[in-house]
């Protein structure tokens, strides 16, 4: 009697010396060095699809950036969101992912022209019992969209992703201050109402998106000075709630980037 083994690179005979009705002894049991080296070669040439997930975290002027790669895995998502749940400010970015699959073991490299450092330089497509790793990447912030490329082992582009300028300044309205907009625009009033030189376009904002109504755009709009009218502008917002009191700071932001980053410097 023989014992038929069957494995991924083929099949082998061994010879039974004794048989009982539960069990098989083998005499002289083979070990086989090539089917070792055979399973490991055959374990580099497994085709995954894999995850790609995107969190975004601002801190003043500075965004980091951290891409987590790994072979698709529900239990892997998790560990990562609850990874990131400890982050102060962090944010999931709502990115694609790459269709095609790729060898396991393979590497990949991360590419962000604006970046300012990137690390690790490659990481590897790897089944890990911990949390999954990932490109940590620093970016001061320009105004402009930024882009992220990703290279395979044979430098081809294998995903892209252009994280907006709204994206990243939306999450800095959120983060920018350490406290929240409508305790930043409280705190810092006096000084708003004084250091804006044209509250305008930032109500041109706030009425394009139905957050200050006809008759308040008019009020704004009727002062005969800029301190009055960031005044009423203050007025309007403050209290109808974070939703309005976050998107005007994200307008002070884009429009009086400089005062609101020394009001918040000022603030630590």
């Amino acid at each position: 009697m023989k014992i038929l083994h069957v494995e991924e690179h083929g099949v082998s005979l061994e010879e039974v010396h004794e048989v009982t009705r539960f069990h098989a002894k083998i005499l002289h049991p083979k070990f086989s060095a090539i089917s070792v080296i055979l399973s490991y070669i055959f374990s580099w040439n497994v085709d995954v699809h894999c995850e790609l997930m995107l969190y975004l975290t601002v801190k003043r002027e500075t965004l980091i950036s951290r891409l987590y790669l790994f072979p698709s895995n529900p239990g892997q998502i998790q560990a990562v969101e609850q990874q990131e749940s400890k982050f102060q400010g962090s944010k999931r970015f709502p990115n694609t992912r790459p269709e095609q699959s790729f060898k396991l073991n393979s590497s990949f490299r991360l590419n962000i022209p604006c970046s300012t450092a990137i690390n690790p330089p490659r990481i590897q497509l790897i089944h890990r019992d911990t949390t999954p790793s990932f490109f940590r990447a620093v970016v001061k912030m320009t105004g402009i969209d930024i882009e992220m490329e990703l290279f395979s082992d044979d430098e081809r582009t294998v995903w892209k992703e252009i994280v907006s300028r709204d994206e990243y300044y939306q999450n800095q309205a959120l983060t920018l201050p350490g406290i929240p907009a409508e305790e930043f625009l409280k705190k810092h009033r006096a000084i708003l109402i004084q250091g804006v030189k044209n509250p305008m376009p930032i109500a041109d904002v706030l009425s394009s998106k139905s957050m200050i109504g006809d008759e308040e755009y008019s009020r704004i709009k009727a002062e005969t000075t800029e301190q009055d009218r960031m005044r009423e502008l203050l007025r309007s917002v403050l209290p109808k709630g974070p939703e309005v009191t976050g998107a005007c700071l994200k307008a002070l932001i884009e429009h009086e980037h400089h005062l609101v980053k020394y009001l918040s410097e000022s603030s630590t």
